[in-house]
């Protein structure tokens, strides 16, 4: 494991959307760090961590049933979960919430990597009543008088804000300082190095003559995984792409040339598109969409798991029993908030690991960006139909395709149209007209926690309008989404 070859920072994960961001960028520093659940007993850890990092949460430490840390961690780190161990009664809830932008001003200088004021990020309701014993105040806030405290004598820090996220100035050298400076974490760990380790751990799990079987999206996760398992095993590695009529146009398409002909994987696709669109009539609900789909998408996957364990059985160079893997959300460890179910589609089914005896292999299980497309589904609000399914697929594609041509394409994190299923009145032909409204979504980010709209010319949002009220039947009006994340995100669903 990398922790017993590197100098780890051990993130315990109280359900915040930004936990993932605090591992990804120590990991950019190259300090390594692995996410647990906030309930992880230090002594069950079978290596000894560096530093201690505790994430926020939506969840208040006064409610009853609110996590708690192992209280071993004291004896080593948010910041009002530490106050609470010491005196519950040091954490009350703000008259004043504080979610955004915030100048934090520093009150103590020197050896914590804040500056004298600098521009941070907030989220947060709770704030701390009072400074808990054997602590001083470092910096404060507008509506913090304890945004950031210190022990006297022990490394032992709080901060209100996250200096995870690029909304906060600096947010990253105060991580350094942290990891770096206070802990004294080498910085060591490589990506490469990581690969190398995945490969050499892929190969002793599988065995000589062990066969992989694993769903793919055609999204860079699955990709890597696919590439990566590819390296690793050869040809015992099979690929499943399951077309649920909602993926884009062509895309079904260009997998297979991108999987099975640019990279030589054994890739079996199989069209459901009739089930899963027969099977989203009358759901309007995006996380029961979601949940449909990820349950039908395990019930074809299930099938076809076992007609390819059969095959393999049969062929004396592959016979060998067949290994399922997945790559899942780091989240899912901890009490996270559920955001969006598509992060997740819930592991594999009791009837799978006991009935197929299929076991899971997550090469990328320790890095962040992964899921089961829902697709087009969660772009259509409301109900999914076939002609709503099209709609989105042909905006979609004149969209994109417009952003490629304006060369516009690498400076997008994402991009996609949406369909409104509101009717807005239009005059098309000299007849008035009810049409479907097109969402244009754009946004730039370096790790999807956080966004902002792309800031597209005016001409070329007017041009794309054009093509899409005039080549997409059943369109009469078309608007662009410059909301950032947070307060949206960056799906519509």
């Amino acid at each position: 494991m990398a922790h017993g070859a590197f100098d780890t920072i051990l993130v315990l994960d109280f359900g915040s959307q930004y936990t993932h961001l605090i591992t990804r960028r120590l990991r950019e520093l190259n300090v390594f760090s692995e996410m647990l659940p906030c309930t992880q007993k230090l002594s069950e850890l079978k290596f000894k961590p560096k530093g201690i990092i505790l994430s926020g949460g939506p969840y208040s430490v006064y409610e009853e049933g609110s996590p708690h840390v192992d209280p071993a961690v004291f004896d080593l780190n948010g910041m009002q979960e530490l106050a609470y161990r010491i005196d519950s009664k040091n954490v009350i809830a703000g008259t004043h919430r504080e979610y955004g932008h915030a100048i934090l001003k520093a009150r103590s200088v020197g050896g914590h990597g804040i500056e004298d004021s600098m521009r941070v990020w907030m989220s947060h309701g709770d704030k701390l009543a009072a400074l808990p014993e054997g602590f001083h105040t470092v910096a404060t806030s507008d509506n913090s008088e304890y945004a950031a405290i210190g022990h006297e004598t022990k490394a032992i820090y709080g901060l209100q804000f996250h200096p995870e996220v690029t909304h906060t100035q600096n947010g990253t050298a105060l991580l350094k300082n942290f990891a770096v400076g206070i802990c004294g974490c080498k910085q060591e760990w490589t990506m490469q190095k990581f690969l190398e380790e995945a490969i050499a751990q892929i190969r002793h799990k599988v065995g000589e003559k062990g066969q992989v079987l694993a769903a793919v999206s055609g999204g860079v996760d699955s990709t890597v995984a696919a590439a990566l398992m590819k390296e690793a095993i050869g040809s015992r590695f099979w690929a499943v792409l399951v077309n649920n009529g909602v993926m884009r146009l062509n895309e079904c398409e260009q997998v297979h040339k991108d999987l099975s002909e640019a990279l030589g994987i054994n890739l079996t696709v199989i069209d459901a598109s009739k089930d899963f669109l027969d099977g989203l009539k009358g759901i309007d609900d995006p996380e029961k969409k979601r949940k449909f789909i990820g349950g039908k998408f395990i019930d074809i996957f299930e099938a076809e798991a076992e007609k390819i364990e059969a095959a393999a059985a049969n062929d004396p160079t592959k016979a060998g029993k067949i290994g399922f893997f997945m790559q899942q959300s780091l989240s899912f460890k901890g009490p996270s908030a559920t955001i969006k179910t598509h992060h997740n589609v819930g592991g594999l089914p009791a009837r799978m690991t006991n009935g197929q005896g299929l076991q899971l292999i997550e090469p990328l299980r320790s890095l962040y960006k992964d899921e089961v497309r829902a697709g087009i589904a969660v772009r259509i609000l409301g109900e999914v139909t076939e002609e709503k399914v099209e709609i989105a697929r042909k905006a979609d594609h004149i969209f994109i395709g417009e952003i490629r041509k304006a060369g516009l394409y690498n400076q997008i994190s994402q991009a996609y149209a949406a369909v409104d299923p509101s009717r807005a009145v239009g005059v098309m032909g000299d007849k008035r007209v009810y049409g479907y409204i097109i969402v244009l979504r754009a946004v730039t980010t370096t790790d999807f926690m956080t966004a902002e709209a792309f800031n597209f010319p005016w001409d070329f949002l007017q041009r794309v309008m054009n093509r899409i009220v005039n080549e997409v039947h059943g369109v009469c009006r078309v608007v662009y989404d410059i909301t950032s994340k947070p307060p949206g995100t960056i799906e519509l669903e």
